[in-house]
């Protein structure tokens, strides 16, 4: 990728396919006006080139609006909304804005909002959102934000993104492993998980958190059947239909977040008739408000969600972190909330 230092005007035009004087007519301010569909090829071809319009690219930091962008998978997923909170509290702390973009999932989508943000020229960008481990993606992002800091951006990330920038980092991991301890302790031995999106690094991480201790416990985490689906209720509700379709033996279900494990819940009462806790278990992973209000109140793995995003925003803009020779993160704990979702195991069965 081309250092933006050395980007001109004329290799944004020359990118989009248009004049020079139609380039900068849409990135100086003229008050002539420009086509819609002129001025987004401009405006993608700088995003994509790290083209800064008013000099060189080390001026940016000077020449930046009081706007940062923080860019999460699911607005209305209370996990990313807690997020959004404690780091929109402390941006709002230092008198800045916070442009919020909301990707709905889509790992495509996700770059080019970080294009589009750059271009608007915000202090900084925080990723909100796991990481995505499909083939290209880290590489193809990696790419876009390396302009993005060379031209004084700051980047900050929440979950592990493999990406050379400060990050709160969860322990999504150790998370899963305790609740494989935690079953195992019950004497569930017939356990199905019901899984988010395979792309997504949290996923993949609670599971091997899981499979991993299961293993060390002597028990064999191959013959686990694990159902994917929406990270969200209405995808839990149909994971757990088509794990009991699999499997009807099972004593306790893992899902890999609190709104897969509500969906659990509900399908567990109707329409498969088993009682929560005495024939099947149920575990989530978040601590979301909603996991000590449902009518079993949830056992779950707590994540102090709003203090991570506040301690992602002060990476953000933290001189210390942006001026270090590695990049700082925080390795933020979990721990296990037992509620009233679990009990030891019984022989499963539906209700007469």
């Amino acid at each position: 990728m081309m250092d933006n230092s050395g980007v001109t005007l004329q290799d944004v035009a020359d990118r989009a396919g248009l004049s020079l004087a139609t380039a900068s007519r849409v990135l100086n301010g003229s008050s002539r006006t420009v086509g819609a569909a002129a001025a987004e090829k401009i405006r993608r071809a700088a995003a994509d080139l790290g083209y800064v319009s008013n000099g060189p690219a080390q001026a940016l930091a000077r020449s930046t609006t009081s706007v940062v962008g923080l860019v999460v998978h699911e607005v209305d997923d209370p996990y990313f909304a807690a997020i959004a909170r404690g780091a929109m509290t402390v941006a709002a702390r230092h008198g800045l804005l916070t442009t919020l973009a909301n990707t709905f999932n889509d790992p495509d989508r996700e770059i080019e909002y970080v294009k589009r943000l750059q271009a608007q020229r915000v202090r900084g960008l925080l990723l909100a959102g796991s990481g995505v481990i499909t083939e290209g993606y880290t590489e193809a992002l990696a790419a876009v934000l390396a302009g993005f800091a060379r031209g004084g951006g700051r980047i900050a990330l929440v979950s592990d993104h493999n990406l050379p920038y400060p990050g709160v980092l969860p322990a999504n991991k150790n998370g899963g492993a305790q609740v494989a301890r935690h079953l195992h302790d019950l004497g569930h031995r017939k356990v199905g998980i019901i899984s988010g999106p395979s792309f997504l690094s949290s996923v993949s991480d609670r599971l091997s958190g899981f499979t991993g201790a299961w293993e060390s416990l002597g028990l064999d985490a191959s013959q686990i059947p694990v159902v994917g689906g929406d990270f969200t209720r209405s995808g839990g509700f149909a994971a757990t239909l088509a794990l009991f379709e699999r499997d009807p033996a099972i004593t306790a279900i893992f899902a890999l977040n609190d709104l897969m494990a509500a969906g659990a819940l509900a399908a567990l009462a109707d329409p498969l008739g088993y009682r929560v806790p005495a024939e099947v278990s149920v575990v989530g992973f978040d601590d979301l408000w909603i996991a000590a209000d449902l009518r079993t109140p949830l056992t779950t793995v707590r994540l102090p969600l709003e203090d991570m995003g506040a301690q992602a925003m002060d990476l953000l803009l933290s001189a210390e972190s942006m001026g270090a020779d590695k990049p700082r993160n925080i390795h933020v704990p979990v721990d296990l909330v037992v509620r009233s979702s679990t009990a030891p195991a019984r022989i499963a069965g539906p209700l007469a």
